[in-house]
Order: structure tokens, then C-alpha cells, then sequence
């Protein structure tokens, strides 16, 4: 069974996050979202939370599992079996970053990493400027899965 894992902290899932995915999941049997746990950090959106979104917007591609994880994603990926991380690159300043990443990734343990380049359309997008833009009241419905775009309003609409 060819297994690939997706990590992030996806605070919220993006359609940019779901578009990697989803192509991950017609490469792969079995594709599973890891969202990172980073104690240091205060998410906008509880991990529980995150992973009941994630659950949600993929339910359509029937191979994704996600799960929390902490620590290095290599131990991740050994405990369950998984040779190959799947990262979408939006730009070249990503490549910089995630080449050190995959390099010390396959030194500590062999795993492999596969660039995909990000759709045109969200080469732009991040969860932390879809989280600034929608603070200040402008229009991200169009960057979000629907249900994801009303946990986000319905969240910001708390604070």
C-alpha cells in the first residue's frame, strides 16, 4: 500500500491545503493529514477542531486519515509505515525552507518528501493572512472550503 503523509499546522485548512491533498490522494492509497501539535503557539482553532474540519472538507476523496501528531514528523512517518511526505511549494522562498527540511528529514531517517507545486490560483495563500485579512472583515470565502469559512466567521465573530 504506497503511503504519503501531509503535514501542517492548518489553522484553518485552506483550499491551497485542500488542493495538495487532493492530489496527493490520486497518487497515494492512503494519504494521511498530520496536524502539528506546537505547545508554544495558540491556534485560532483547537486541534480537535482542525482535525474535525479536515475530516470534513476530505471525507469526498475516501483514503485520507488525519491525526494530531507531535515531535519530528519522521517519527511519525516511521511509527506508521509512511515513506514519503507530500508539501505543496508556493513559491521559491518555500523551496529554500522545505529543501533543508526534506534533506534532514532523509538523513535522520530516509524518508523522501515530494514538492508539488501550489495551483496559480493560491500561490498566494496562507493561513495566516486568510486569519488577517478575515479579522479585519474582508471577504475569504472564496480561499476556504465552506464549512471551514463558517467555523472562521462564526470564530472571529466570538472574539
Amino acid at each position: 500500500m504506497r503511503r504519503a503523509v501531509c503535514p501542517g499546522s492548518f489553522d484553518p485548512i485552506t483550499n491551497g491545503h485542500l488542493d495538495i491533498i487532493g492530489r496527493a490522494s490520486k497518487l497515494y492509497d492512503v494519504v494521511h493529514v498530520a496536524v502539528m501539535i506546537n505547545q508554544s503557539k495558540k491556534g485560532l482553532f483547537t486541534v480537535d477542531e482542525r482535525i474535525e474540519l479536515i475530516r470534513e472538507v476530505t471525507a469526498d476523496f475516501g483514503n485520507v486519515e488525519v491525526e494530531a501528531f507531535h515531535g519530528l514528523l519522521v517519527d511519525f512517518c516511521k511509527q506508521r509505515d509512511i515513506p514519503a511526505i507530500v508539501k505543496g511549494l508556493r513559491a521559491v522562498s518555500d523551496f529554500d525552507y522545505e529543501l533543508q527540511m526534506a534533506q534532514m528529514n532523509n538523513g535522520l531517517s530516509g524518508v523522501e518528501t515530494l514538492f508539488v507545486p501550489t495551483n496559480p490560483t493560491y500561490s498566494f495563500l496562507s493561513s495566516s493572512l486568510v486569519k488577517e485579512v478575515a479579522t479585519w472583515g474582508g471577504d475569504v470565502a472564496h480561499l476556504l472550503p465552506p464549512t471551514v469559512h463558517e467555523a472562521l466567521v462564526e470564530r472571529l465573530g466570538e472574539k
